[in-house]
């Protein structure tokens, strides 16, 4: 990608704002078209929001969407929008047993309530902060129970495929553990043994930064740096590594881009709560220095080929990096994508994932002695959003209830939409697309206003 290096926050404004006046428009038109008998909206077919039963993973987005805006903008309306909704639909996600997906879900919603309140957005409630803090201490101490060891010394939250597999998504449930974490609590076992959140979700990171990311050391025929497998497959009998798999990109040797997204912004801002964690909290995970360089190692690694490996001139990538008609694109890095193309689609939601991830790391180093590439990571982070946030990738068509157009979904199984006389998905939207855009908006936007915001 051609990063550009003189965009800023305060540069971005003006594009941040119509986001946000676009985005009140589609969460008001969804909340009043959607029936919630119909399970949850998951992604857009000719431009309506339509379900997808394969687990209920999109919900805490659907809602969190309201408390961003209502960040963003003061609208008392979102506002209420967020908090009866939350109450009303979320509670049986804080105790879900069969999904990875607590951090999308309830960091999202009770997440994020609770942090409006804390920084003084709201007024302060003492029984609204226990309630959000009580349903963040249950989400995250049930996501730490669904658990599996390893061969190795380490074990892994376990994806909704069953206790072998290991998923990269899962990278940014840890949010769920360390606020739990944060909040005092623990996972209690069998004879009240306690089990410490913290450093299970830094057993989780450890086992996903080792068998979901590669490094370029030799590792099998096709170790590139950056390189991000999917799933990685464990035998249950001895927790030894098989082999890597994908159940949403093309092969298991390919990057699936939004599975590298996931990475990109998990360990990011896991970095950033490390800060917030007393040295003696992680001695037993080996101490600071050692968690934080194999993050870093994790997140330099797989930023760096999101720059340079894969991506389009403009900073938005193709769904996978191998896919089977890439070839048919030519070099396609050499110019802006084409989410119109007849081969292969883009993912726009992969690239509103990554860049806040993109921001964050470069925050991150560009405080300890890292400017230059603090700095690099920071202005791709910027090139994504001024890309995303304007045609052909904002919606702004008040007929289609998406914000962000040209996400996709599951390729292999054919879910995403394909226009008539076309070869390919493009022009639909997704929850998690849509709610990814805002968090980049709402980021980018306190950045400008001198200010941040974290999940924590």
């Amino acid at each position: 990608m051609k990063i550009d290096a003189k965009l800023t926050p305060a540069k971005l404004q003006k594009k941040i704002h119509r986001v946000f006046d676009l985005a009140g428009q589609k969460i008001r038109a969804l909340d009043a078209a959607w029936d919630p008998a119909k399970g949850t909206p998951v992604f857009t077919v000719k431009g309506r929001y339509t379900s997808r039963g394969w687990t209920e993973w999109t919900q805490g987005f659907q809602f969190g969407m309201a408390f961003l805006h209502f960040d963003a903008t003061g609208d008392e309306s979102m506002l209420r929008l967020g908090r009866e909704k939350t109450l009303k639909h979320m509670a049986s996600h804080v105790s879900h047993i069969g999904v990875h997906d607590h951090g999308f879900n309830n960091v999202s919603t009770y997440g994020n309530l609770r942090r409006l309140m804390l920084e003084g957005k709201i007024p302060f409630s003492r029984d609204e902060l226990n309630y959000t803090e009580m349903a963040l201490k249950v989400s995250g101490a049930v996501q730490a129970a669904r658990w599996s060891t390893t061969a190795y010394g380490t074990g892994y939250v376990y994806s909704f495929n069953g206790p072998h597999s290991l998923f990269s998504d899962t990278i940014r449930s840890m949010r769920s553990l360390v606020v739990a974490d944060q909040l005092g609590h623990v996972l209690m076992g069998e004879g009240d043994k306690p089990t410490n959140l913290l450093l299970r979700a830094i057993e989780h990171a450890k086992t996903t930064a080792r068998f979901n990311v590669y490094y370029g050391e030799g590792r099998d025929s096709y170790d590139v740096r950056g390189r991000v497998v999917h799933e990685s497959i464990f035998n249950r009998n001895d927790g030894n590594y098989r082999c890597p798999s994908s159940q949403q990109g093309f092969s298991p040797f390919t990057t699936w881009t939004r599975g590298a997204a996931w990475i990109i912004t998990g360990y990011a801002e896991q970095l950033e709560f490390l800060d917030t964690v007393k040295g003696a909290a992680l001695d037993a995970a080996g101490g600071r220095r050692a968690v934080t360089d194999l993050y870093l190692k994790a997140a330099r690694a797989t930023s760096d080929y999101y720059i340079d490996g894969y991506t389009s001139k403009d900073g938005i990538p193709y769904w996978d990096t191998g896919a089977l008609n890439t070839h048919r694109l030519g070099h396609y890095q050499a110019r802006p994508a084409d989410p119109f193309n007849e081969h292969e689609p883009v993912d726009s939601s992969a690239a509103a994932i990554a860049a806040q991830g993109l921001i964050r790391l470069g925050n991150y180093l560009a405080t300890r002695g890292a400017p230059a590439a603090g700095r690099r990571y920071l202005q791709a982070g910027l090139t994504v959003a001024n890309t995303l946030f304007d045609e052909p990738y904002l919606s702004t068509s008040p007929k289609h209830q998406g914000l962000l157009l040209h996400s996709v979904y599951h390729r292999p199984n054919g879910w995403d939409y394909v226009p008539k006389g076309r070869q390919v998905p493009c022009g639909e939207s997704s929850m998690w697309g849509d709610y990814h855009a805002m968090e980049l908006a709402l980021l980018i936007s306190r950045m400008a206003a001198g200010q941040y915001y974290t999940f924590f």
